[in-house]
């Protein structure tokens, strides 16, 4: 097949990397915008751009642009004027930009308020070494275009999540990003690694999320969706994971549901340890069009892992693997009814291509080097 991108286990990508050919924007996402020359004097475009069950995150579309100038991150409470702290914290829908490369060492987590997008296309913007960031009853956030890594565990205290409010936090978990009862999230060509718990957490009747274009590497514990067996509120949930490269060095959780109803579709699954996609309490997972290349451990070749239950009750679940590319012997136990009526529009349920594409739809998965004038 001419245009099929095979990437394997020993081949690296250029990811992140600048195309130096044509520019290549090798799924819908991705064509949206990635191709404009001018896309520094058009970035808001970028929120009509997301689709599946985030499609209307609309972020700080709207709203004056922030420029972050300033990579400190001192007063939890008076965040400097020029920090990202500080644009997270503001009222009001902002596009968050920066204006130079940084380093970000964040003392305690970032609470972000609602209507916020964090822009980091144009600068080689690191979030690293401390803190990461949280999403909590809030709506409309993007984070796009960013590296976050070694996030680690923080002890709380008092931090400003409003203009208006601060409050006493406990200690932090260690999570690169939380999303806690939050709605209309999108998190797009995002680089991360090895955080303390995991890379992305969705809990707590979080809902209309879309993780998209990402590329993760370097962690056990990869994406929790849902955090307890006993909070059934969870049932609201709705999750699109597209376009996402599970790299090197991951172990699990790719993602680990409960509840909800999760959309996994034209991944590329190159690295797991123990297995890929789990779960417990009953979610709905439909996997389409990935590619999962199984590890060379005869035990773990299984992608799917059901959790605390019997099959006589698992059996139930609707498991479904569509079009799916199976290598090195990966194999997915499927369970539940095939999916024959689409409970949501094509709109909430991206249209798959077959995984035999997915080296090509991820090939520029986590973060682009953007350059102001040239197509990133």
């Amino acid at each position: 097949m001419a245009n099929r991108l095979i990437v394997g286990k020993g081949v690296r990508r250029n990811l992140g990397g600048r195309n130096k050919g044509p520019c290549m924007a090798t799924n819908p996402i991705d064509r949206c915008w990635r191709c404009d020359p001018n896309w520094a004097n058009n970035r808001q475009k970028l929120a009509d751009c997301v689709q599946g069950f985030g499609r209307n995150t609309r972020g700080g579309k709207g709203g004056p642009f922030y420029i972050v100038t300033d990579p400190s991150d001192n007063d939890m409470v008076n965040p400097k004027p020029g920090t990202l702290r500080h644009a997270v914290t503001r009222n009001g829908p902002l596009w968050i930009i920066f204006s130079h490369n940084m380093m970000i060492f964040l003392k305690q987590e970032l609470i972000m308020s609602s209507n916020k997008t964090i822009d980091g296309r144009g600068a080689d913007v690191h979030i690293a070494n401390g803190a990461g960031i949280t999403i909590q009853y809030i709506k409309n956030v993007i984070i796009h275009g960013v590296k976050i890594y070694n996030i680690q565990v923080h002890g709380g205290g008092m931090i400003r999540d409003s203009e208006d409010h601060y409050g006493f936090r406990t200690q932090s978990d260690g999570d690169g990003i939380s999303i806690f009862g939050a709605s209309n999230v999108w998190i797009d060509h995002v680089s991360m690694k090895n955080c303390y718990d995991g890379l992305i957490d969705a809990i707590m009747g979080s809902t209309a999320i879309t993780i998209s274009n990402n590329h993760f590497t370097d962690h056990n514990e990869v994406m929790l969706f849902g955090a307890s067996d006993g909070y059934s509120g969870d049932k609201i949930m709705q999750i699109t994971v597209a376009f996402n490269h599970f790299g090197k060095r991951l172990v699990q959780r790719m993602p680990r549901c409960r509840f909800g109803f999760i959309h996994v579709v034209n991944n590329d699954y190159t690295h797991w340890e123990m297995y890929a996609i789990g779960g417990s309490q009953n979610p709905t997972i439909i996997s389409e069009g990935n590619r999962f290349i199984g590890p060379d451990n005869i035990n773990a070749k299984q992608v799917t892992k059901r959790e605390y239950v019997t099959e006589s009750v698992w059996k139930n679940w609707q498991w479904r693997s569509i079009n799916d590319e199976l290598m090195n012997g990966a194999y997915f136990t499927q369970s539940g009814p095939e999916l024959k009526d689409r409970p949501f529009s094509r709109m909430d349920m991206i249209k798959a291509k077959p995984g035999t594409y997915v080296g090509r739809l991820t090939r520029y998965s986590g973060k682009l080097a953007c350059r102001v004038g040239s197509p990133c």
